[in-house]
């Protein structure tokens, strides 16, 4: 997540100081992934740092506001043109969880399997009764470009949800193939390279 560019994007609107850029960001996600202040101050020191955004005096409350430059605004330019990378992909938990458990003593991948399965969907209700009430709020007169932006984080989240518990299935699917073949050879256990294909399979 790209906490840097989140706040140049709400910069670029007008000065704000950190509270403020705190709640705007997390209404614009739905709090999906809350902030608290202290990352948000890091994160402006750092890109006041690198001459991103400045300080821009204080509003009548006496909160410290900063604003964006323009290499801050060449930089958000760059940002919003250039694809998030997908060769080098954050780490996945979930892949490896699966991964380890793979051949792991006294672990039954399958419960592991069925219990993420059921979080997954269960997760993905949750997200679909919000969408709901997301679209219901966009049909109101006084709807807002955060109501919007919330809708397409929601539908990201349920698309996720359900490319997981896809996965999920395939990953179970595999074992089990593996599991069958292993008992073809007649020595009941798969062999190294099997197990590592498994788990390679698995965290796919």
């Amino acid at each position: 997540m790209s906490i840097r560019h989140g706040l140049l994007a709400l910069l670029e609107s007008g000065p704000r100081y950190g509270n403020q850029l705190r709640a705007e960001f997390e209404s614009r996600t739905g709090a999906t992934w809350p902030l608290n202040v202290g990352q948000v101050y890091t994160t402006l020191n750092r890109l006041e740092r690198d001459g991103l955004v400045k300080p821009d005096g204080e509003d009548d409350s006496g909160h410290a506001l900063y604003a964006i430059t323009g290499d801050g605004r060449a930089e958000l330019r760059v940002w919003y043109a250039t694809p998030v990378d997908r060769q080098r992909p954050a780490r996945d938990e979930l892949a490896i969880k699966l991964a380890m458990a793979v051949g792991a003593p006294g672990v039954d991948i399958s419960a592991v399997i069925q219990a993420q399965r059921a979080h997954t969907i269960g997760a993905m209700q949750d997200y679909t009764r919000l969408k709901a009430q997301a679209l219901t709020t966009l049909e109101h007169p006084e709807a807002g470009s955060d109501d919007l932006a919330w809708l397409l984080v929601l539908e990201q989240l349920i698309f996720q949800a359900e490319a997981e518990a896809r996965w999920l299935d395939h990953s179970e699917a595999r074992l089990v193939r593996v599991a069958r073949s292993a008992q073809a050879r007649g020595d009941g256990t798969a062999p190294d390279r099997g197990r590592r294909g498994a788990a390679r399979d698995a965290a796919r």
